[in-house]
């Protein structure tokens, strides 16, 4: 299976920045400063620009000269609007890639080292194989805007403020594995209905957190 290049770090930069905005990192009207976020992530001034660029195209924040961005206020429906595109493609996304026999037997493998050897597993890993599978199915729709949308969607690891993120990241990877082993399996509908409830958990996850920070 050829390997599945890192993303751009300008997208992982929108990754993050969203993440932290549809969980309640980041209120309403919080300024971003261009300066503060590339010296927290490590990276140049021009990835954070580039996805500055990225999520005012998307409605999360208002770009302002030379100042960074302001944080806009978004609501539920906002985080469930946000899903729901997301399910939209990655349903169809893994509906494709089980009819173009996509091989997962490397990712497999791959999920139950992480599951027979929890102890020795850190954080980083789950939350690597977890970018590693969507992103291998992206690629095996072979529908490179299908793949781009994707990506421009993509928010990491839904984790919940609430309950530890091992938990979450411990049920992800039971759930990888279902879905892998119905793509395995050649059963599209399966693997699409298990991508449908595995993005809906981590919508709530969002939700749960946005409603702990509104209340």
């Amino acid at each position: 299976m050829e390997p599945i290049k890192q993303m751009p770090t300008s997208t992982r930069v929108a990754s993050l920045l969203r993440k932290a905005i549809l969980s309640g990192e980041y209120s309403g009207e919080e300024e971003l400063s261009l300066t503060k976020i590339s010296n927290q992530l490590g990276v140049s001034r021009t990835p954070v620009r580039e996805a500055f660029q990225q999520l005012s195209s998307e409605g999360l924040i208002t770009l302002r000269m030379n100042k960074g961005a302001i944080v806009k206020s978004i609501d539920k429906k906002f985080i469930i609007d946000h899903f729901e595109v997301r399910i939209l493609l990655e349903c169809e996304a893994v509906k494709r890639a089980v009819n173009n026999r996509m091989d997962v037997s490397n990712l497999l493998e791959q999920e139950k080292e992480l599951q027979n050897h929890p102890e020795s597993a850190k954080i980083e890993d789950y939350v690597q194989v977890n970018q590693d599978i969507h992103r291998s199915i992206w690629k095996a729709s072979d529908n490179q805007k299908l793949f781009q949308l994707c990506e421009e969607l993509w928010n990491g690891s839904s984790t919940n403020n609430v309950y530890p993120a091992i938990e979450h990241h411990l049920k992800s990877l039971d759930e990888h594995i279902h879905l892998l082993t119905a793509i395995q399996n050649g059963d599209a509908n399966k693997a699409s209905n298990i991508m449908k409830k595995h993005l809906e958990r981590s919508m709530n996850n969002l939700i749960d957190n946005f409603d702990n920070q509104n209340n």
